[in-house]
């Protein structure tokens, strides 16, 4: 009668054990996971909107070519090289108000000098521990990791922000599928003090 009940129960409780183990594994039946097919649709997605948006004008340093200035696709979307050295910007006055690096990758202006982000999934460097849930929030708050310090010009965060989460997410994950490029972006340089009056 003991094995009976132990065997019932056996029957009952197995399912129940199979779920939750799977959903500690991160396999949880009732949100299946992505298939390949689908996720390779989705990075397909993000590399149209990542060339549409012209992410790579900014992000991918410039270098002078036969043709004139074009982003050297070896270092895609690496950000600012952090071997360029960046001397102090010229004086703005009147209408200019915006002053940019010859790699295109830096820039300067009222808030300072701004350096174009590391946007390569190098852990050290680059999105590389960066969540889904943080790339939202950054370009729908424009602060860095969605609450830090905010993003400066001329990232028009607002304008990538504006896209719905599919696509923000169709472009993180083409982000996390291009290779790793170790490249430590400097922190941007605040403006001068004001001279005290």
């Amino acid at each position: 009668m003991q094995r009976r009940r132990f065997a019932v129960l056996a029957l009952i409780l197995a399912p129940m054990f199979a779920t939750s183990v799977a959903a500690i594994a991160g396999n949880d039946p009732a949100t299946p996971a992505a298939t390949p097919a689908a996720n390779a649709e989705a990075i397909a997605r993000g590399g149209y909107l990542v060339r549409f948006g012209s992410c790579h004008d900014c992000h991918t340093p410039w270098v002078m070519g036969p043709k004139g200035p074009a982003p050297d696709m070896t270092r895609s979307l690496s950000g600012h090289p952090s071997d360029v050295a960046v001397p102090p910007p010229p004086a703005l006055s009147g209408p200019w108000v915006l002053a940019g690096l010859a790699t295109n990758t830096a820039f300067a202006g009222p808030w300072g000098i701004s350096f174009t982000a590391n946007l390569t999934p190098d852990k050290d460097t680059g999105l590389g521990n960066w969540t889904e849930e943080m790339f939202l929030m950054a370009l729908r708050t424009g602060r860095h990791e969605g609450k830090g310090r905010p993003i400066l010009p001329p990232m028009p965060y607002q304008f990538v922000g504006s896209l719905n989460d599919d696509d923000l997410k169709a472009v993180f994950a083409y982000l996390r599928s291009i290779p790793a490029i170790r490249n430590k972006v400097p922190s941007p340089i605040d403006p001068p003090e004001e001279p005290k009056r």
